[in-house]
């Protein structure tokens, strides 16, 4: 743990926070991920939420093969203080499957976050946190907007770059070269 400078509170590591989930202070069954030193509860997912997960999984793993690894709300480490759990990510192959460590900043190519309750949270602090690490690419499917905004050109204050799709409108990826999708076909039926 750490104190954070002129507050009360205490900003807890990554060393600390997954050291707590080894001795039973934080339970699997948790749904809490550790940003700027805060752990954070995660809202349960409702259906369309979970639908776009398992869509996103159908039009990204395909192409991962053996290139890349998909994965799906499991942790990064992108900082001393902070290890988010993203709805998915595309991150770099490890022959291991990153068993001895979780994937750090340098090793996610893409990452995505379902948004309904949590668009705020997403769009603001995820967004910051995901610069800072030097994550490439980071999308937000808004379900609040039904659009989908896609952050690129990361940096220590932020991305440099935001768009905003909407539903006829085509996602690429850099992760993925070639492949394309509309943004109806990754946020799915109305």
């Amino acid at each position: 743990m750490s104190r954070a400078a002129g507050t009360d509170r205490y900003r807890f590591t990554t060393e600390a926070y997954f050291r707590m989930a080894e001795v039973g202070i934080l339970s699997e069954d948790e749904r809490v991920e550790l940003l700027d030193g805060e752990i954070i509860e995660l809202s349960p997912p409702g259906y369309r939420h979970a639908a776009v997960v398992s869509r996103l999984i159908s039009l990204l793993a395909p192409l991962a093969g053996k290139r890349m690894i998909l994965r799906v709300q499991d942790p990064l480490v992108l900082s001393r203080f902070s290890a988010p759990q993203p709805d998915t990510a595309v991150v770099s192959y490890a022959d291991d499957f990153h068993a001895h460590g979780h994937p750090h900043g340098e090793d996610v190519l893409l990452t995505v976050e379902v948004a309904d309750s949590t668009v705020r949270k997403d769009l603001e602090w995820k967004a910051r946190i995901y610069a800072a690490a030097g994550v490439p690419e980071y999308w937000v499917v808004d379900l609040t907007t039904d659009r989908v905004v896609v952050h690129t050109s990361p940096g220590p204050r932020g991305y440099g770059s935001e768009q905003v799709l909407t539903r006829a409108e085509t996602l690429t990826t850099p992760a993925f070269p070639g492949a394309e999708w509309t943004a109806a076909e990754v946020l799915g039926p109305r």
